[in-house]
């Protein structure tokens, strides 16, 4: 198979790189990598890093990486985009070392988004080790997590015809939720190995490239603990916790210091590939992942509790 085997890594152009250090080790429990000329890397199992954060005024989503098997499925990869007739560039020694790969190429979607395909994600020197987790983060075959990326205005043929012909993305299912009249919510996952998905899509009014990347971890308790400490650290919610229907990923969404979210999620499914069907669903969320400042509204609606009975009374 030429086509990517897994999501390995994303690079961040953020405003604040304070800021970010402190939301990916602190209140994540990511681990630092290793600080750079105009930035640092983020860990979340054996690899060099997953994360890729750099300083500059875009505070969005800059480039991601996804892995191939090996130089010969890459070289294939390679001669299949251009023979699509999109550019595709040798990154030199500096990037690939940048990047702690063994080969990379550069191209770019039909949303202009910039994808680096690449051989040899390099292991880290040291193990993995986090002071803010029971367990750890979910990565493996599965890659570094997923991401969800928007569409602006470019038809969903055409970004298929990329992610699937060319790159050899499968469909995973398709949700289309009403979220008020004339309001519809239509997003397609798609998958490049057991994960449910590693990258969807929807044309969502947002102003990023990116709406969230979802991290995974293997400690359902995690989840609580890293809520807890994102509401102590007043850093804004996105959505409360949930879970999705399609993936059955028990989640909650919190904004980065760039103003995308992460989800921060245990629990997804795992596809096999000889029994999957494609389905569409109807909604995005089965319970949960309510809008924060909805919950803040109900809260603050809520009748006061009665006063305890005092003694006397019984």
């Amino acid at each position: 198979m030429s086509g990517v085997k897994e999501l390995g890594y994303v690079v961040y152009e953020v405003s604040s790189l304070t800021d970010w250090e402190h939301f990916g080790v602190e209140l994540l429990g990511m681990q630092l990598g290793e600080r750079t000329g105009d930035g640092f890397t983020l860990r979340t199992d054996e690899k060099a890093h997953r994360w890729v954060v750099t300083e500059g005024p875009a505070d969005d989503l800059v480039a991601t990486g996804y892995e191939v098997s090996d130089a010969t499925a890459l070289e294939a990869l390679v001669a299949k985009v251009r023979a699509a007739g999109l550019e595709v560039t040798e990154g030199d020694a500096a990037l690939a070392a940048a990047r702690k790969v063994e080969q990379i190429f550069v191209t770019a979607d039909p949303m202009g988004n910039r994808v680096e395909l690449v051989t040899g994600l390099a292991d880290a020197a040291t193990p993995f080790s986090s002071a803010k987790l029971l367990g750890g983060f979910v990565t493996g075959a599965g890659g570094a997590g997923h991401q969800v990326l928007l569409a602006h205005g470019v038809s969903r043929e055409t970004y298929l015809a990329f992610y699937i012909d060319l790159l050899g993305f499968r469909i995973s299912d398709i949700i289309v939720e009403e979220l008020a009249p004339g309001i519809v919510a239509d997003l397609i996952f798609l998958h490049c190995n057991g994960r449910h998905h590693t990258v969807a899509f929807g044309d969502m009014p947002h102003t990023k490239k990116t709406h969230h990347f979802m991290v995974e971890v293997q400690d359902i308790r995690d989840v609580g603990l890293a809520y807890d400490r994102c509401m102590d650290a007043k850093q804004p919610f996105e959505m409360t916790l949930g879970m999705h229907p399609n993936d059955h990923m028990f989640s909650f969404y919190v904004f980065t210091p760039s103003g995308f979210s992460v989800e921060y999620g245990w629990g997804g499914l795992v596809i096999d590939e000889e029994t999957w069907e494609v389905k569409t669903l109807d909604r995005l969320h089965s319970w949960g992942h309510r809008p924060s400042s909805v919950v803040a509204e109900l809260l603050a609606a809520a009748p006061a509790p009665a006063p305890a009975p005092h003694e006397e009374d019984h």
